[in-house]
C-alpha cells in the first residue's frame, strides 16, 4: 500500500490530499530516508512524521486493506513515538490560550465578566479624590495665560 494512503486509512490524516502535501515537504520519512507519496510500505516498517511540531515515530504492524475505524487502528499499528515528544506537546497546549487568541474579535460574555471584576476590584468605589490619586497638590506653579 502507498504511504499516503496508508496514512490516510489510518486516520494519521484526515484526507489523502492533506497525508500527500505532508510528504512533499519532507514531514514523513521511513527510516532515515525522507520518502515520497508511492512510496510502498510494508509490515514492520518504522514510519516518522513531524505533525504539530512533534516527531511522532509509528512502526507498522500489520497494512490494512481500506480506511479503519478509530477503534481497529491500534491493530495494524504501534506507537513508538518518545514520551518526551508527549511532554512537549502537552506543555505547549497549556502555554496556548484555550478558547481564543488576546485580542481577536469582540470580549465574550465570560471575558467581559472577567474584565468587569478585574476593574471592580482594582479600584476602590469610595476613592473619589482624582487629585490625590494622580499626585496633584495644587501647590505647584500653574501655567496661566
Amino acid at each position: 500500500m502507498r504511504i499516503d494512503k496508508f496514512l490516510w486509512s489510518i486516520r494519521f490524516y484526515k484526507t489523502r490530499t492533506i497525508a500527500t502535501e505532508e510528504i512533499k515537504k519532507n514531514r514523513v520519512s521511513i527510516g532515515a530516508s525522507v520518502v515520497k507519496s508511492s512510496k510502498e510500505v510494508k509490515e514492520g516498517d518504522v514510519i516518522k512524521i513531524r505533525k504539530n511540531q512533534i516527531d511522532y515515530k509509528i512502526k507498522v504492524i500489520q497494512i490494512p486493506k481500506s480506511r479503519l475505524g478509530a477503534k481497529l487502528v491500534p491493530l495494524h499499528i504501534k506507537d513508538v513515538t518518545d514520551q518526551e515528544q508527549y511532554e512537549l506537546l502537552k506543555m505547549r497546549k497549556m502555554s496556548q490560550d484555550y478558547y481564543r487568541n488576546r485580542g481577536e474579535g469582540r470580549p465574550t460574555k465570560k471575558d467581559r465578566r472577567d474584565m468587569d471584576g478585574y476593574v471592580e476590584n482594582d479600584v476602590d468605589s469610595d476613592f473619589t479624590d482624582w487629585d490625590d490619586f494622580f499626585g496633584e497638590t495644587g501647590d505647584g506653579p500653574e501655567n496661566e495665560d
